[in-house]
């Protein structure tokens, strides 16, 4: 019976001094309440009930904040939720520097979150989610740092207003999206006009510009046309004046083609026929061709084989006569 007794004694004793520390923990051993060294992971050896070892897990964990009111600068009420990630870089200071981490964590979490968002607008904070949480995340890593735990990052989950500020946001933000649109379809309707200044200007400079060159290439051709003309009409009095020169007419035949430019002259609407100076020797022409005529016509009737000396024409001047035509 005695031998039962020692043997159970000695399980008891082996398994109180055999302890194994897993890949994520560090064991602390105390003898007799006093710390005296810290194991890593594997299988650990104690002196049982003189010394004893506790495990502290290295791992990031998670905490939850628990939901709160936080009233911010310009007396907005809000409820705030937030998580915060941790881990411990020294088991040391997180098992001896504070009796529990995790409600010392909470309650710190919750102070500085109060303190950061009552700092702060009720737009800026809606709208600074990041700033918060890097300001949130440096005030509890220093203030935790003393406990060996690092604050790895903070999040703020939500960010719930009152329910007469949610109305009157969701009526700020029609009445801003209602001005953006009306903003908007001026600046295309003044886009569509000034575009449409610009057609209509583009048009006319193009129409205008056409016109012009349309009036320039009809100058152009007018004028071809009229030094071809004035070439022709130059050439045809060149030959007809040469012409005129190689025949030698006689004063009577001009004064019978300046009685026929007479009548061509004449045969219109004017009312007034003006003769130039020049027309006295015509005349002088005129009057011997008309004597002529007479003296053939007397000779005929007296069957005169005489020719008679034709008259001169009179040598007096002779003022040219205007002619009027009713």
């Amino acid at each position: 019976m005695g031998w039962v007794v020692l043997a159970v004694l000695v399980i008891i004793v082996i398994g109180k001094s055999v302890r194994i520390v897993r890949q994520h923990q560090r064991g602390l051993v105390a003898t007799f309440g006093k710390y005296t060294k810290t194991h890593g992971p594997g299988l650990t050896f104690i002196f049982p009930f003189v010394q004893g070892i506790t495990l502290v897990d290295m791992r990031e964990t998670v905490l939850d904040v628990i939901p709160q009111q936080v009233i911010t600068a310009d007396n907005a009420l809000l409820t705030v939720d937030a998580i915060v990630y941790y881990e411990v870089t020294d088991p040391f200071r997180n098992l001896y520097n504070v009796t529990d981490f995790r409600i010392a964590a909470i309650k710190l979490a919750q102070t500085n979150l109060r303190n950061v968002i009552g700092d702060m607008e009720l737009d800026e904070v809606l709208t600074s989610r990041e700033k918060i949480n890097a300001h949130l995340r440096q005030i509890l890593d220093d203030a935790t740092d003393k406990w060996g735990v690092r604050i790895s990052r903070v999040e703020l989950q939500a960010i719930e207003p009152p329910g007469d500020i949610i109305n009157a946001m969701s009526q700020q933000m029609k009445a801003e999206r209602m001005k953006r649109a009306t903003i908007l379809e001026a600046e295309g309707f003044r886009q569509a006009e000034i575009l449409k200044a610009e057609g209509e200007r583009q048009s006319r400079i193009n129409r205008s510009e056409g016109d012009a060159e349309a009036i320039r290439k009809v100058a152009e051709a007018e004028r071809y046309r009229q030094l071809t003309v004035a070439e022709g009409e130059a050439q045809a009095i060149s030959t007809v004046f040469g012409a005129i020169h190689q025949g030698g007419p006689t004063p009577d035949l001009l004064a019978v083609k300046y009685l026929e430019t007479l009548a061509q002259v004449a045969d219109g609407q004017a009312t007034k026929i003006f003769l130039p100076l020049e027309a006295t020797g015509m005349l002088g022409s005129i009057a011997a061709i008309g004597e002529a005529f007479r003296s053939t016509d007397s000779a005929g009737s007296s069957d005169s084989l005489v020719d008679p000396k034709p008259t001169p024409a009179s040598t007096s001047p002779v003022e040219p006569p205007v002619q009027e035509s009713q």
